[in-house]
C-alpha cells in the first residue's frame, strides 16, 4: 500500500490527526527527495569521469597520426569544455550540487590530461612530483569557487601520493615537506564543511581521508633518529581517538566513528609492531647519543603531538570523568613512559606485551558490560593477534602455542554464546 493510503487509514481509524499525517507525509517526501538527489549526484560524478575517460581514449587511438598543431588543439579541448561547464555551473547552477561536482570533477581530470599531453607534444622535461604539484595547485580554486568536495578529496589523494613519492624515493628533486603547506590550503574547505554540513557523506569521507593522509605524511618530518617517530605515531593515534570521543565530534547515526576506529586500530597495530624484541634492541642503542636528538624535527614533532594528545585527554577527562575514559585513551602516555624506559633496558618489550594483553582484556570486559558483540570480538581479536605474533617470535614449543590458540578459540565461542543467550533472555522478559 502507498503512504497516502496508509495515512488515510490511520486518520479514519482515529490513530493520528490530519495535521500529524501531513507532517509525516512531508517528512517522508523530503527524505525521498534527499535520496534521489544523492543518487543523481553520484551519477553526475560518474558521468563526468566516464566522459573524460572516453574523450582521452578516442584521442589516444588516433594520436600518432595527428600533426603537432592538431595535438595541441586536442590537448586543450577537454580543459576548455570543462571550463565552459564550470562557468555555466557558477552562472546558472550554483544551487545544483550535481552540476557543481560533476563539472568540477571533469575539469580536474581535464587539467591533468592537458598538462601531460602538452608535455608529451613539446617534449617538456619534468618529473611526476612537479606534475602532481602543478596539477593540484591549478585545480585547488575549484574547491572554493564551485564548493566541490569531490575535487577536495582528489586533491588530498594527490598530495598524499606526492609526499609518499618524494619521501620514499632517493632520486626525488622535490622535498616531501612541501606537503604540509599544500595540506593547509585545503583545510578551510574541511572546516566550512564541518561547520555548515554537520551531516553528509562528503564530510565523513573527509574524516577518513585526512587522518589517513597524515599517517602517510608523518615520516616527512623525521630528521635524525626515527625511534621518536614511534611516539609521534602513538600520539597521533591518541589525538584521533580522543577527537572521536570528544563532545565536538558527533558522527552520523548510520556511520561509525571514523576517528575512534583509526585511533584504536592504529594504536593496537603499532603496539603489536613494537612487541618484538628486535625493536627495543634498536631503541636501547640510541641511549649514548640521546641528547643529540633533542633538537631534531622528529623530536619537535613528537613533542607537539604529545602535548596535543595530553590536552585532548585532559578535556575528555574534564568533560566525562575518569569512569567514562576508554582503555585506549591513555595508551599514548603509557607508551611514552615505556619508550623512555626502553632507552636503557630491553625490559620494555615485556611491558608492551602485557599492555596489549591488558587492552584486550579491558575491551572484552567493556563489550560484555555493554552487551556489544563487536567490541567483545575486537578485544578477543587483539589477544588472538598478540598470540599469533608470539607464535612467530617466541621460543615456545608448538604444543604450548597450539594450546594458547585453543584457549582463545574456545573463548571466542563461549563469550559470543554467552552474549547471545543473554540477549535472548532479555528479549523474552
Amino acid at each position: 500500500m502507498s503512504l497516502h493510503k496508509d495515512l488515510q487509514e490511520l486518520i479514519d481509524a482515529g490513530i493520528v490527526s490530519s495535521d500529524t499525517a501531513e507532517k509525516i507525509h512531508i517528512y517522508y517526501q523530503s527524505k525521498s527527495q534527499s535520496s534521489s538527489n544523492r543518487l543523481f549526484l553520484v551519477f553526475a560524478i560518474l558521468g563526468a569521469l566516464l566522459i573524460g575517460l572516453g574523450i582521452i581514449l578516442i584521442v589516444a587511438h588516433n594520436w600518432d597520426g595527428l600533426s603537432r598543431n592538431s595535438k595541441t588543439a586536442l590537448s586543450f579541448t577537454p580543459m576548455i569544455i570543462g571550463q565552459i561547464a564550470c562557468g555555466y555551473a557558477v552562472w546558472k547552477k550554483m544551487d545544483n550540487q550535481a552540476w557543481r561536482e560533476g563539472s568540477a570533477t571533469f575539469l580536474f581530470f581535464a587539467v591533468g590530461a592537458s598538462i601531460s599531453l602538452i608535455s608529451q607534444v613539446y617534449n617538456i622535461p619534468g618529473n611526476i612530483n612537479a606534475f602532481v604539484i602543478s596539477w593540484m595547485l591549478l585545480c585547488l580554486p575549484l574547491v572554493y569557487i564551485l564548493k566541490s568536495s569531490v575535487v577536495s578529496l582528489l586533491y588530498i589523494v594527490g598530495i598524499t601520493n606526492y609526499v609518499v613519492s618524494s619521501g620514499f624515493s632517493k632520486f626525488s628533486d622535490w622535498p616531501d615537506y612541501y606537503y604540509w603547506p599544500l595540506l593547509l590550503l585545503i583545510l578551510p574547505h574541511y572546516y566550512f564543511l564541518f561547520k555548515e554540513k554537520t551531516v553528509g557523506n562528503f564530510l565523513n569521507i573527509h574524516h577518513l581521508f585526512i587522518p589517513v593522509s597524515l599517517m602517510f605524511a608523518l615520516p616527512s618530518l623525521a630528521q635524525g633518529e626515527e625511534t621518536f617517530l614511534l611516539s609521534a605515531y602513538m600520539s597521533l593515534f591518541g589525538c584521533l581517538y580522543l577527537i572521536g570521543h570528544s563532545k565536538y565530534y558527533k558522527p552520523q547515526i548510520n556511520y561509525f566513528n571514523v576517528f575512534t576506529a583509526i585511533g584504536s586500530v592504529g594504536t593496537v597495530c603499532l603496539l603489536l609492531g613494537c612487541s618484538f624484541y628486535d625493536v627495543w634492541q634498536e631503541v636501547s642503542r640510541i641511549d649514548n647519543h640521546l641528547s643529540d636528538q633533542l633538537l631534531t624535527m622528529t623530536f619537535l614533532t613528537t613533542a607537539l603531538l604529545t602535548l596535543a594528545a595530553f590536552f585532548l585527554f585532559y578535556k575528555n577527562l574534564k568533560d566525562k570523568g575518569i569512569k567514562e575514559i576508554k582503555p585506549i585513551a591513555p595508551i599514548f602516555i603509557i607508551f611514552l613512559l615505556i619508550l623512555l624506559l626502553g632507552f636503557s633496558t630491553s625490559f620494555s618489550v615485556v611491558l608492551i606485551n602485557l599492555l596489549i594483553f591488558a587492552i584486550g582484556v579491558m575491551t572484552i570486559r567493556e563489550g560484555a558490560l555493554k552487551d556489544h558483540l563487536g567490541i567483545l570480538n575486537y578485544g578477543l581479536l587483539i589477544i588472538t593477534s598478540l598470540i599469533a605474533f608470539r607464535f612467530f617470535d617466541g621460543e615456545l614449543s608448538f604444543v604450548w602455542r597450539g594450546i594458547m590458540f585453543l584457549i582463545v578459540g574456545i573463548g571466542f565461542f563461549l563469550t559470543n554464546n554467552w552474549i547471545l543467550k543473554k540477549r535472548k533472555v532479555t528479549s523474552n522478559e
